[in-house]
């Protein structure tokens, strides 16, 4: 290997107060583990003596709990972006605590290249294998370890024994030239490669490498329920009617899907319908839900940023590695999510949504407007280039008290522009070649809850005329009852008129 083992106390003591930090991986997946806890520690004992201490994190997209959890509790983050699910994180962003830049993932990488954000002090990589040339194997993700690894004044290596070496040449690894150098992206199917299997690092930047033998820190999802499942159902229907009618090729299109228990529900519902052949996937995470469709045949091949998945679904890929090599890829993050790609494949992309509100425009990060839940993590850069953009939510939440269906949603990341189907446990909106009014009726009549559909039409009733209907004052009541009654539909339009 030629570099030198160290700890990871060692390693985490080269990070200063004030550093920007690289982290690879993306989701739990292939982020670093042994060193941030490292940094953690070093932060408690500065805070103790009254020193300052905290850093800025730049990732592809969420990390685990050794990173965004840690140093979310000792209060070692500065910065953060672009995106994360840490409970822990998203408190202390919504108590103030911490700088969250909430961008589209596909942009990040380039523009930390651009200078945006600042230079990066050190990148830390995790791998399954490094050559004593630099040339860096990644595990689980793609993430934007090439450019953080380009660009960081020193490099740290966390080498993994958990992740095995039959991973070795699942990546594809490819950086774009920056404007005004740029050139296409010689993407034409999901299954090409345009790059190298591994992240070149200049070796006089390496400053050693931790040895670690710690599994991904996978997220569990909740199990499917009968919600979840008539959504996935729903959006199966669709896709098959609208291959039907000839508005998607027979040969169907490589499908984008988020993850949690709602994309697990529409992807098992897509690999029950017989009708619908077997298809590919461009998108940015897999599921266990993906391989075990790609193990029955129904997906033909999958390309990814990072595989997020179970331990034991990601153990079974390398000890079936003959068989997944020819159907599985893994891309960084700037590649797997970029627009040009996107929208020359024809993705279909399926995105789950906050909220929606009658005109469709959609909302995706934030809770009542305000509090930030997740981010928009890799949904803009797929909705607005899809060729059929969908976004699916359960119509009601906490037991029916929160409409999923407003007049205005309370925050916005997906305009009307956007969003072309809406699709609850209710029906599905289609809003394609629809004016502001016409798609009023379709998400109302298909997708809101029988408990809120007078609740609406009254509002539309009670709307001044225009392009797109309002009543201004009464555009947020539902959220305004939400907060000082606890139930929207305790609603009562005249105290907004």
């Amino acid at each position: 290997m030629g570099f030198n083992i160290i700890s990871a106390a060692e390693a985490a003591s080269y990070i200063k107060h004030g550093y920007n930090i690289g982290l690879s991986g993306f989701t739990p997946a292939g982020t670093p583990k042994a060193v941030t806890p490292e940094v953690a520690k070093i932060a408690e004992e500065e805070h103790a003596k009254g020193n300052s201490f905290q850093i800025s994190i730049f990732t592809g997209a969420s990390t685990g709990d050794a990173t965004d959890g840690i140093l979310s509790r000792v209060k070692a983050i500065r910065y953060r972006a672009p995106y994360t699910t840490n409970p822990d994180f998203r408190k202390a962003v919504n108590n103030g605590e911490i700088a969250y830049n909430d961008i589209h993932l596909s942009q990040m990488a380039q523009e930390v290249r651009y200078g945006f954000m600042g230079k990066v002090d050190v990148a830390i990589l995790e791998a399954c294998e490094i050559t004593p040339d630099g040339k860096v194997y990644l595990t689980a993700a793609g993430g934007i370890a090439p450019t953080i690894a380009r660009l960081a004044d020193k490099v740290i290596i966390e080498l993994n024994a958990a992740h095995s070496k039959n991973g070795m040449g699942l990546h594809d690894v490819y950086e774009p030239l920056d404007p005004p150098y740029r050139r296409e992206i010689p993407i034409y199917k999901p299954s090409d490669r345009i790059g190298l299997p591994y992240v070149q690092v200049d070796p006089k930047k390496i400053i050693g490498v931790v040895e670690v033998n710690t599994p991904d820190q996978a997220r569990s999802f909740t199990a499917p329920d009968p919600i979840t499942d008539q959504i996935g159902q729903n959006v199966a229907d669709f896709l098959a009617a609208d291959m039907k009618r000839g508005i998607i090729p027979a040969s169907f299109l490589p499908l984008q899907s988020g993850v949690g228990n709602i994309a697990n529900a529409v992807l098992g519902a897509l690999g029950r319908d017989k009708t619908i052949p077997a298809f590919e996937m461009y998108t940015e995470v897999l599921q266990d839900a993906v391989v075990d469709l790609i193990r029955q045949g129904r997906v033909k091949f999958g390309s990814t940023c990072s595989l997020t998945v179970t331990n034991e679904c990601l153990q079974g890929i390398y000890d079936d590695i003959d068989f997944f090599r020819d159907k599985l890829v893994m891309r960084p993050s700037e590649i797997s999510n970029n627009p040009e790609i996107i929208r020359r494949l024809g993705v279909i992309s399926i995105n789950t949504a906050i909220e929606a509100d009658i005109y469709g425009n959609v909302n995706s990060t934030h809770i009542s407007g305000t509090k930030m839940m997740n981010g928009i993590g890799g949904s803009g850069d797929f909705t607005r280039n899809a060729y059929i953009s969908i976004f699916t939510c359960p119509s009601v939440a906490k037991e029916g008290k929160i409409s999923a269906i407003v007049p205005m949603v309370s925050h916005e990341d997906h305009s009307e522009h956007d969003v072309n189907i809406l699709i609850t446990e209710q029906g599905v909106a289609d809003l394609r070649g629809k004016s502001p009014v016409e798609r009023a009726k379709a998400i109302i009549e298909n997708c809101a809850h029988p408990d809120y559909k007078n609740i609406l039409w009254d509002y539309v009733k009670m709307s001044s005329k225009g392009q797109t209907p309002h009543c201004i004052p009464a555009a947020l009541a539902m959220h305004d009852t939400l907060a000082k009654k606890g139930d929207m539909r305790l609603i009562d339009w005249a105290e907004y008129k």
